[in-house]
C-alpha cells in the first residue's frame, strides 16, 4: 500500500489492544476509507457490512442479515429492527474464538434511515454489551464526513465520549501521488502529476483510472470527455451520495467555483440567496468538514470575517470545462492545450496545489518548526492596479517576517520582467501600507521550475520550486 503509514501503525496498535476499542475512519469520498480498513485487517475481519445508498430501512435490514448469513451466521432470522439486527451480530461474536473480533461497518451514514432507530441500537450495542467485553474492534467509516462528524464525534446522546480513536483520512500529497503512479507502472514527469494532481486532486480512486499507455492530454480526455467515461458523471454522483439534499451544497460550491479569492458570508448570502443564518453556518460547516471549501481568515481581518474557498480540484475542473459542456468533443483537452480558459485554469489551479501543500512550502523555506498564521490579502484601494490586489498566501511568522506568496505555474524558469518587477514591489507596499504590518515582508515565488536570474529577480527574497512541493 502507498502512502498511509501513520493511519496504517495506528490501525495495527488499537488491533494490539488489550481493550475494545470504537474507531471511526472518516474523509471524502473516494479518498481510500474503505480500501485502508480492508488491507490493514484482512482475514483478521470477524464481520463487514456496507450501508446500501438511497435504500429504506428494510432494505438496510435485509443487506445486514445477508452480510450476517454470508459471515458465518447461516441460520439468521428475518430481521424486523435494529434491536434484533445487533441482537444477531452479538451472536456471530459470541460463536467466534478469534482473539480480537474485528467488526467494520462500511458508509455507517447510509444505514441511519430516517425513524429506523439504528443510531440507538448501535449506541446499546456498544454502551452495553460491547464496551464491556476485551476482544472487540468496531471500525466505522463513511464519506458523508459531516454525518461521522456530528452525529458519532459530537454525539451528545450515548455515543458521547465513546469513540476511543479517530482517523481522518487526508487525500494524498504530490509525493505520494508520485509513488501511487509509479507503482502503477507509470513514469510520468513531476510537471506532469502536478497538472494531475490540478484535476484530480490527491484522491486515489481518481489515479487508478490513468494509462500508463497514454500521454496526459490523452488520458484526461479518456476520464472526463470520450464516450463512457468513467468520470464524467463524478460530480452528481460525487455530491448525492454524501449529502441526502445536494442543492443546496451545490448551489453553494457554484458560487465559490467562479470566485478566485472566495467569498466572505455576507457576499455569498447574496451569490446564493440564503440568510445570514444557523441553516448556512450547517451548510458550510458540512462542505468544509467534507473537504471542498476551506474557510481562512484574511490577513487584517478580524476572526469572524472569514473567507470561503472552493479548494476541491476536481470540483474546479468540472465548473471550469465539465458544466455545460455538451459540444461532443471526445479529444477535448488535447484539443485545448493552447487555448485562453485552460492558460487561465492552470494559473488557478497551481495555486489551489500550493495552498494544499503549504506544510512543504514552510519546509521549503526552513521554518517548519516556526509559529505560523496562514491567510490571504485582498484590497480594493491599489492605485496602480483597478481592480485591486490579491495575495492568495500569506505565512505570517513568529519570528517577525511575512512571506507574501505568488504562486506562478509555467513550463521553463519564471522569468521576471521589468512590468512584472514593478507589479510585485507595488503589491509589497501596499500590503505594508495597509496592513501596518512592522514585520519584514519577503517575497517569495513558487513556481514550477524557479524563476530565471535576471536584473528583474532581486525583488524576490525566497522562492520554493515544484520539486521541493513533493517532500513527504
Amino acid at each position: 500500500m502507498v502512502g498511509r503509514e501513520k493511519e496504517i501503525a495506528r490501525l495495527n496498535q488499537i488491533y494490539d489492544s488489550d481493550e475494545s476499542e470504537f474507531v471511526a475512519v472518516y474523509g471524502r469520498r473516494r479518498v481510500g476509507k474503505t480500501y485502508l480498513v480492508r488491507e490493514v485487517f484482512a482475514n483478521r475481519i470477524l464481520f463487514m457490512h456496507t450501508g446500501r445508498a438511497n435504500a429504506a430501512t428494510k432494505q438496510q435490514l435485509a443487506a445486514f442479515r445477508a452480510s450476517l448469513q454470508e459471515q458465518g451466521l447461516a441460520d439468521c432470522p428475518l430481521l424486523g429492527s435494529w434491536l434484533e439486527a445487533f441482537q444477531e451480530l452479538k451472536r456471530l461474536i459470541n460463536s467466534s474464538d478469534a482473539l480480537r473480533k474485528v467488526l467494520f461497518i462500511d458508509e455507517l451514514p447510509w444505514i441511519d434511515t430516517p425513524k429506523s432507530g439504528f443510531l440507538s441500537e448501535l449506541e446499546g450495542f456498544w454502551n452495553q454489551w460491547a464496551s464491556a467485553r476485551k476482544d472487540i474492534v468496531l471500525v466505522v467509516c463513511g464519506s458523508a464526513t459531516s454525518w461521522i462528524i456530528n452525529k458519532v464525534l459530537r454525539n451528545r446522546g450515548g455515543l458521547h465520549n465513546r469513540v476511543t480513536a479517530q482517523i481522518p483520512l487526508e487525500p494524498f500529497t504530490l509525493g505520494e501521488c508520485e509513488r501511487y503512479a509509479i507503482s502503477r507502472g507509470m513514469a510520468p514527469s513531476r510537471a506532469e502529476i502536478v497538472e494531475y494532481y490540478m484535476v484530480l486532486g490527491g484522491i486515489p480512486y481518481y489515479w487508478r483510472f490513468l494509462d500508463k499507455g497514454l500521454s496526459l492530454s490523452q488520458n484526461i480526455d479518456a476520464l472526463f470527455f470520450a464516450s463512457g467515461a468513467p468520470l464524467r458523471l463524478e460530480f452528481s454522483e460525487l455530491y448525492s451520495s454524501l449529502f441526502k439534499h445536494e442543492e443546496p451544497y451545490v448551489r453553494i460550491v457554484s458560487a465559490l467555483g467562479h470566485r478566485r479569492v472566495g467569498l466572505g458570508r455576507e457576499e455569498l448570502s447574496e451569490e446564493t440567496g440564503f440568510a445570514q443564518n444557523g441553516r448556512l453556518t450547517g451548510l458550510l460547516e458540512e462542505l468544509e468538514q467534507c473537504g471542498f471549501i476551506r474557510k481562512y481568515r484574511a490577513f487584517g481581518l478580524r476572526r469572524r470575517e472569514a473567507i470561503y474557498q472552493l479548494i476541491d480540484n476536481f470540483t474546479l475542473f468540472y465548473f471550469q470545462f465539465m458544466q455545460g459542456n455538451h459540444g461532443g468533443d471526445v479529444n477535448f483537452w488535447s484539443n485545448s492545450i493552447n487555448s485562453h480558459g485552460r492558460l487561465a485554469w492552470e494559473g488557478l489551479a497551481f495555486e489551489r496545489v500550493c495552498l494544499q501543500h503549504v506544510r512543504q512550502i514552510k519546509a521549503a523555506l526552513g521554518i517548519s518548526g516556526v509559529l505560523t498564521e496562514v491567510s490571504s490579502w485582498r484590497t480594493p484601494s491599489l492605485a496602480t492596479e483597478r481592480r485591486g490586489a490579491q495575495i492568495d498566501l500569506v505565512i505570517d511568522r513568529a519570528d517577525r517576517l511575512v512571506n507574501l506568496c505568488e504562486m506562478k505555474f509555467s513550463s521553463g524558469e519564471y522569468v521576471i520582467d521589468e512590468a512584472e518587477e514593478a507589479r510585485l514591489r507595488n503589491r509589497r507596499e501596499a500590503f505594508i501600507r495597509e496592513t501596518g504590518t512592522r514585520k519584514g515582508c519577503h517575497v517569495t515565488m513558487v513556481t514550477t521550475y524557479g524563476i530565471k536570474r535576471n536584473r528583474h529577480s532581486g525583488v524576490v527574497q525566497s522562492q520554493v520550486t515544484m520539486d521541493q512541493l513533493f517532500a513527504n
